[in-house]
Parts: structure tokens; C-alpha cells; sequence
């Protein structure tokens, strides 16, 4: 892409953030303060939306109903350097650990409603969502490829306790988050088996089920399934490390 149209690009993002960030300022200044974690994450949801049900432009994901585990390892991500975006560190850099859990619990409780998923811009062939389909639901052995309701739930909707959902996410986001894992930069907890699983999925195959995956309207019970699926015999050697709950012994 021509560097003129992402300074573009990145110039409307930007003037987006600063208009949203007036708003929460101008929002905060209208009502009395009170000493609650809603009051706190003004912030927070200035970029993630109302209740942090996701930000318009599909850059900012959902927050809300996400499993606490995972909010609060995307937290540490990005204040410990795995994940790299400069606003959110700026925003999390000087808090504990155990504050960051206060505000992931703080959204992981919160249950607003899905909307319908947005159509896609160019809609892929049939035979291309069936490829993603197929990957998201049975995956793929001779790559070694797991299944994604393998880890993230029967109903695509999250795991407990760190595990997040898959539906209810723009295209151009979950593509983004498979390009950062790609190229380093989003890492987790290692070990890191997203990372893993990144590196044996093809573009065509990434497309497909990201494909997929956005064009599906999320189940009406959406809460995310009580724990996590074991992996198949192929895919046995891919372990998921995650950040120990404040307190707890590491």
C-alpha cells in the first residue's frame, strides 16, 4: 500500500481516538465522579465502546463478556511488551497486577448484546468459506493443525479461564492478529502455541477461516464454555502458557 494512503489511514484512526477521547473526557466532566471501576475505564471504553462492546471501525475489539484469564493476559501483554501498541502500554504500563485483573473482571462480567456481523467487503467464493468452515471445526491433521473449537470452545464463544471467543470479531481484526503472531508482534505467555499453530497455517488457509469465522452471527447463549478442550493426538506437542492470577503461586 502506497505510504501516502496509510499516513492517511493512520491520521483518520488517530483523529478518531483523540475525537472519542474528547467525548469520554466531555462525558466524564457532565456527571458527578464516583469511586467505581465504570468511572475508571472511561478510558477504556472510549476506544472499545459503550461496555467495551468494540469500537466502530472494527480496530478496537470487544471487551465485554471475554474471559477475565484473557483480559488480563492481554494486559500484561501489552504493559510487558508482547503485544506492541504505544496507547495501550502508555495506559497500563504503571499499573499492578492486581489492578489489571480488577478491570479485566470488571469487563469479563459485563454481558451486552452482540450485533449481527457486519458483511464482508468482497465476499470470498463458497468453496473458500467451506475450507475456512471445515478448518474451524475439524481442522486439518496432515498439518497438524487443531481445530478452533478445540481450544476456544464448542461454540466458538471462549474457554474458561483464558481462552478468548472467536465470534463477534471483524474480518480485518482477526486477520491483523494472525499477521502480528506471525511476525512477532503478538506473543503470549510461552509457551506460545498460537504462535505455533500461525506458523503452520498458509495465507489461503488464514483467509478462509478468518473468512469464516467474521461472517458468523454469534449463538445466543454466548458465554464462553466451561473449560478447554483437550488437543488431538497430532496436535499434542502444542502447549498454551498464560500469566498466573495475582496471588497465586508461580
Amino acid at each position: 500500500m502506497p505510504k501516502s494512503l496509510c499516513g492517511d489511514r493512520w491520521r483518520r484512526r488517530l483523529g478518531a481516538l483523540l475525537g472519542a477521547l474528547l467525548l469520554a473526557g466531555a462525558a466524564q466532566a457532565a456527571r458527578p465522579f464516583e469511586d467505581s471501576m465504570a468511572q475508571r475505564t472511561l478510558a477504556c471504553t472510549a476506544c472499545h465502546g459503550e461496555q467495551g462492546r468494540a469500537g466502530p471501525d472494527g480496530y478496537y475489539p470487544r471487551l465485554a463478556g471475554k474471559p477475565a484469564g484473557y483480559l488480563y493476559n492481554q494486559l500484561l501483554n501489552f504493559r510487558d511488551g508482547r503485544r506492541h501498541y504505544g496507547l495501550m502500554t502508555r495506559m497500563v504500563d504503571v499499573l499492578s497486577d492486581e489492578y489489571l485483573m480488577d478491570i479485566a473482571r470488571h469487563f469479563a462480567a459485563m454481558q451486552a448484546p452482540y450485533p449481527p456481523p457486519a458483511p464482508l467487503a468482497s465476499p470470498p467464493p463458497p468453496a473458500v468459506l467451506a475450507r475456512g468452515r471445515d478448518l474451524a471445526l475439524n481442522g486439518d491433521a496432515a498439518q497438524r493443525l487443531p481445530a478452533c473449537v478445540q481450544c476456544h470452545g464448542p461454540a466458538l464463544m471462549g474457554a474458561l479461564p483464558d481462552t478468548p471467543g472467536l465470534l463477534g470479531l471483524p474480518a480485518d481484526y482477526l486477520m491483523a492478529q494472525l499477521g502480528g503472531w506471525r511476525t512477532g508482534q503478538r506473543r503470549a505467555h510461552a509457551p506460545d502455541c498460537m504462535a505455533s499453530i500461525v506458523q503452520r497455517l498458509s495465507d489461503r488457509d488464514a483467509y478462509a477461516v478468518v473468512s469464516w469465522l467474521a461472517s458468523q452471527p454469534v449463538p445466543a447463549d454466548a458465554r464462553p464454555a466451561a473449560a478447554r478442550g483437550a488437543l488431538p493426538g497430532d496436535a499434542a506437542d502444542l502447549k498454551c502458557g498464560t500469566a498466573p492470577a495475582p496471588g497465586a503461586a508461580r
